[in-house]
């Protein structure tokens, strides 16, 4: 463990104005649909721009039946369980219980997006945006109905928090969220309680940390407009404008760098056109700067054909540009990845312990660790650099160049031969980097 010392913590009026001031990293979250993209597949991709120095995890929950009346244990609340939770693979920021990004086995994904909007996000402890991406994956099995029970628990738990392990500060946001299976997606845009929804079945998508949705939607909080009325934010003569409504007033709306990469691929999108475009650090979708990294990167495809499997790939790295897209598989009996997960520090853990992150533990894992020297070695320049980066391509391909002939097959594939295939991924890295 390797504790820093304790941060000053902010008086009340202090955490009032970092709020305010707090810019939502430029995270990017997509989606492609067919005939745009390929195959009669959906493609969807996430890059998680996070605190440079945040280690994220990628762990798999089994599906589980839970006790009456239990409680689940979220990152600041509690909230009642369900009698079933679905398996999920999730993407995170190892200091939280819930997700950046994420799946279940029934084809859902989920990612969100930190979001600023015109009125600021709760400094009080509630759920935070990334408990509902998991508590959404692990009882949704379907798009819309993990769409249900995201404003479900916003209705009753309300969002917010500290989005960072830091005590110095409080970042706190409002979030949208991209709800995807293999049929639909779901752009979910939330303030507060307040929400509002755009269903999206064919094209591509994109949200970003602004509020994006306009004059379409297919869904929303019965007293959206009437709330936005009461603060004076809309006439109620006008038509009703989500993002104009709710966004700040200095909060020019501009397309997300993702989704102008995405348009400008005419047809025929595929997982490598995704993982190349979460690669771009030149257009800003990848995101490298003096405040942000792109910490963890995923891109799932979900066939719209049900006799073919959903194939996840998660870095568990920063910089997809200098990291390995490994592929996951839901069948019964997953091999656990230690390896891709971060020590567990459990009721001791500074993130847990109040008054919170008064020390940061060191929260890195096997396959980060490895992956830091690979990451020196490229970004030096050298030949050495190209070569480690040109034979990491290599596994790559042949981790996607084996997923295809999966997707291509006439049956789904043998349950054990992929049960410890992301197992399997993230020990081959690890020994190639040693």
């Amino acid at each position: 463990r390797v504790p820093r010392s304790p941060a000053p913590i902010p008086s009340a009026s202090g955490f009032c104005s970092l709020l305010r001031m707090a810019a939502a990293p430029p995270s990017c979250c997509l989606v492609a649909f067919p005939p745009r993209a390929k195959d009669g597949l959906v493609v969807f991709g996430k890059n998680s721009a996070r605190p440079r120095d945040e280690v994220q995890e990628v762990v798999y929950f089994p599906a589980a039946d839970h006790e009456p009346e239990s409680k689940v244990e979220c990152t600041y609340i509690s909230v009642d369980q369900v009698p079933k939770t679905h398996a999920i693979v999730i993407s995170r920021p190892a200091w939280l219980w819930g997700a950046e990004m994420g799946a279940n086995e029934h084809g859902v994904c989920i990612a969100n997006e930190a979001v600023n909007a015109r009125e600021p996000a709760a400094e009080t402890e509630a759920l935070l945006g990334m408990d509902l991406v998991r508590l959404g994956l692990e009882r949704g099995s379907t798009a819309k109905e993990a769409l249900d029970v995201i404003v479900a628990l916003l209705e009753e738990h309300g969002q917010g928090g500290n989005y960072y392990e830091d005590a110095g500060s409080c970042h706190s946001f409002q979030s949208a969220y991209l709800i995807v299976d293999r049929e639909e997606a779901w752009v979910l845009e939330t303030v507060g309680k307040y929400w509002a929804a755009e269903k999206v079945t064919e094209g591509v998508r994109c949200i970003c940390n602004q509020l994006s949705l306009t004059t379409k939607i297919d869904a929303e909080h019965p007293e959206l407009r009437s709330y936005a009325q009461s603060q004076g934010w809309w006439t109620g003569e006008d038509e009703f404008n989500f993002s104009e409504v709710f966004s700040p007033t200095d909060d020019h709306l501009h397309c997300c760098a993702g989704k102008d990469s995405l348009e400008k691929q005419e047809e025929g999108i595929t997982v490598q056109t995704m993982i190349d475009i979460l690669r771009d650090k030149a257009s800003g979708v990848c995101i490298d700067s003096e405040s942000f990294l792109t910490t963890a990167s995923m891109v799932s495809v979900l066939p719209q054909s049900r006799g073919s499997p959903c194939i996840h790939y998660f870095t568990g790295t920063p910089d997809p540009s200098r990291s390995i897209f490994k592929p996951f598989i839901f069948v019964d009996d997953v091999k656990l990845v230690p390896k891709a997960q971060s020590p567990c520090f459990g009721d001791d853990d500074p993130a847990r312990r109040e008054p919170r992150f008064q020390e940061k533990p060191d929260r890195r894992h096997e396959l980060y660790k490895a992956h830091e020297w690979a990451r020196a070695v490229i970004a030096s320049g050298q030949e050495q650099g190209r070569r480690l980066r040109r034979t990491m391509l290599e596994l790559e391909k042949q981790g996607l160049e084996a997923m295809e002939e999966i997707l291509a097959g006439p049956a789904p594939p043998d349950p054990a031969e992929v049960a410890d295939l992301f197992y399997d991924c993230v020990d081959t890295e690890i020994k190639f980097f040693k």
